[in-house]
């Protein structure tokens, strides 16, 4: 199988993929994915804004360098690592916002 091929398949897996013309996919199936891709960029945001603050405190060096510039790619650095954990699982809470989105969507179609 191809790169693109195993995407599509995992894609369509996780309920990312999105229909085309002549897509058998549901109103459902898109929704869940939509609610699922807002769920994890919601995931990333709350993890981004916790590393912040856990990053706050430490000295300069390391990691993050000590000259010019240096915030700027800390903070670029921990938005990569939020994105990451976020889009790897993350630590559940994409999981429950997306639960929660799907069933006030299915209570606001009553």
């Amino acid at each position: 199988m191809t790169g693109l091929a195993i995407d599509t398949v995992l894609g369509s897996a996780q309920g990312r993929y999105t229909a085309g013309p002549g897509s058998a996919l549901t109103a459902a199936g898109a929704a869940a994915g939509v609610s699922r891709q807002n769920a994890e960029e919601f995931e990333a945001i709350f993890l981004n804004t916790m590393f912040q603050q856990m990053f706050a405190g430490l000295e300069d060096g390391g990691t993050w360098g000590g000259g010019e510039g240096s915030d700027a790619w800390s903070g670029m650095l921990v938005e990569q690592y939020a994105d990451t954990i976020a889009k790897a699982g993350g630590i559940g809470i994409a999981d429950a916002v997306q639960r929660q989105l799907l069933s006030l969507q299915e209570t606001q179609g009553q």
